[in-house]
């Protein structure tokens, strides 16, 4: 069996949608005659924790691990917050004081001086720990996921010191992420990120992508083969959850993942605003479900439009619990970034979405990578970032379906989203190196 060597900063306990495409990966590699070895952090910062998805990381696996050093208490120090206290990501400030001197100093510090990113101490002593490995064990390629994309750094390292050979996976652009922006370049840090960027598109053996739209994008900074390989569902997932579930009585509008500022959906609030003030039996019955971490930003918004009664709130649930939570809900929110790179987002939450046969409510570009999936698939509604009227009206459409019990999915051709066979792409490509 051939053996693959993938470097990845998230692993579970980790939890999130960045090690779902990996561990899934890793879950179904053997079936397609590839044998992982899990590289990863002893001592990550990471934001969330999910047992859960243990479960998914196969018998008998190699994982090896070494300890890092990261300025995150340093950080933490710096900035006034707890020891204990999660580093979110996106810039998500759950309150006002994280807006201060001393935070936006830190970004300015975060972005000119830890390049790629705030995790590029880990680079040198992983170098030196895989090559040592990669010659007394050796594999047939080396996969690097990002962000963080200092984890690329290790794979350009090591492909220029031993020779392998090497896929580096993008789940997010580089320099086109929604929050580069804020990152408080230099002209000459932003040179650098480019010009890293540059040379990782340049000089891995195949590059793997999550949506169409980043692609194109790549292709016009290096033009080569790109493969588009998006994120998924997991079959087994949905089989695990054995009891009937019983659908929330309230109109439940459920968003999974974190609310960040860039995601929120003012047009939604708005015409939920009307709608409330317009029928009372529709305020009576609304519930809005968030599901992840929550900006300061769309608290201030939900507030301003009257609407803070209906939200609910959870920070967080393992995996397991969130697939019953999506099949609970009315209809499931699929919030995109309201940033310039908004036509190419594909989040990895989609596809969830997708096979819990729950109706979606997608603001995003109409002609984006997200609204094709949805139209393709037949799953839902897409609406722009300022559409309020139509939005409007289908929510109204829905929640008269859902007083006569008459809801339906009418979802459809999602199975080339399955994990499995996302996995066989994935073999696919491996081979062809």
């Amino acid at each position: 069996m051939k053996k693959v060597l993938i470097i990845t900063y998230y692993w579970p306990p980790s939890g999130g949608g960045g090690v779902q495409r990996w561990v899934k990966f890793v879950k179904y590699l053997r079936d397609f005659g590839w044998e992982p070895i899990v590289f990863t952090p002893e001592n990550p910062e990471i934001p969330s924790y999910d047992q859960s998805l243990l479960k998914d990381i196969p018998n008998n696996i190699e994982i090896l691990k070494n300890k890092i050093w990261e300025p995150y208490q340093f950080y933490k120090r710096f900035t006034g917050r707890k020891k204990t206290d999660k580093i979110q990501t996106a810039f998500l400030n759950e309150k006002k004081k994280t807006t201060g001197i001393l935070e936006q100093l830190s970004i300015w510090i975060r972005g000119n001086l830890f390049i790629p990113d705030a995790r590029k101490f880990w680079i040198s002593p992983s170098v030196k720990m895989l090559s040592a490995y990669i010659e007394s064990n050796p594999v047939d390629i080396v996969i690097t996921t990002g962000p963080p994309h200092s984890a690329h750094m290790i794979g350009l390292k090591l492909k220029q010191k031993l020779g392998v050979k090497w896929l580096a996976d993008f789940r997010d652009p580089w320099t086109n992420i929604d929050y580069y922006k804020d990152l408080k370049l230099s002209k000459r840090a932003d040179k650098i990120h480019h010009k890293l960027e540059r040379k990782v598109l340049t000089k891995a053996d195949a590059i793997t992508v999550i949506s169409p739209g980043m692609k194109a994008e790549f292709e016009h900074i290096v033009p080569k083969k790109y493969y588009v390989i998006p994120n998924g569902y997991d079959a087994e997932d949905i089989a695990l959850v054995q009891k009937e579930i019983t659908t929330n009585a309230k109109f439940s509008l459920a968003h999974i993942g974190s609310l960040t500022k860039t995601r929120n959906p003012k047009n939604l609030w708005l015409a939920l605003s009307q709608l409330v003030s317009e029928d009372a039996m529709f305020a009576h019955d609304l519930e809005i479900h968030n599901i992840g971490k929550i900006d300061i930003n769309a608290i201030e918004s939900i507030k301003h439009y009257n609407l803070e009664k209906f939200l609910r709130q959870t920070n967080y649930l393992p995996h397991n619990e969130v697939v019953v939570e999506q099949q609970r809900a009315t209809l499931l929110l699929l919030l995109v970034n309201d940033t310039p790179n908004a036509k190419l987002i594909l989040t990895g939450k989609i596809f969830e979405y997708l096979v819990s046969k729950t109706p979606i409510i997608c603001i995003a570009p109409v002609d984006g990578d997200a609204a094709t999936v949805i139209n393709e698939t037949s799953s839902g509604g897409v609406y722009g970032f300022s559409e309020v009227y139509e939005l409007k009206s289908d929510l109204l459409k829905y929640y008269r379906l859902f007083k006569n019990g008459e809801i339906v999915s009418q979802c459809k051709s999602i199975e080339r989203y399955e994990r499995k066979n996302l996995t066989k792409k994935l073999a696919e490509v491996l081979n062809d190196i």
